[in-house]
C-alpha cells in the first residue's frame, strides 16, 4: 500500500511540472509572437526614417549645389 501511495504521490509530482512545463512554453511562445511583432514594428519604423533622413540628405545637396562657390 505505501508502495502505490508513493507511486501515486510522484505520479502527481510530475503532473504538476508537466503542467507547469506546458504553461511555460505557452507563455514563452506568446512573449516571442510579441517580440516578433515588436521587432517588425521597428524594423518598419527605422526604414522610414532612413528614407526621411535620405530625403533630408537630398534637399540639403540641391540646396548646397546652388550655393556659388
Amino acid at each position: 500500500m505505501k508502495h502505490s501511495l508513493r507511486v501515486e504521490t510522484e505520479f502527481q509530482s510530475l503532473e504538476g511540472k508537466v503542467a507547469q512545463f506546458v504553461a511555460l512554453c505557452e507563455r514563452l511562445r506568446n512573449e516571442n509572437a510579441e517580440l516578433r511583432r515588436q521587432l517588425s514594428a521597428a524594423q518598419g519604423e527605422s526604414k522610414r526614417l532612413q528614407d526621411k533622413v535620405q530625403g533630408a540628405a537630398a534637399k540639403l545637396e540641391g540646396l548646397l549645389s546652388r550655393i556659388p562657390h
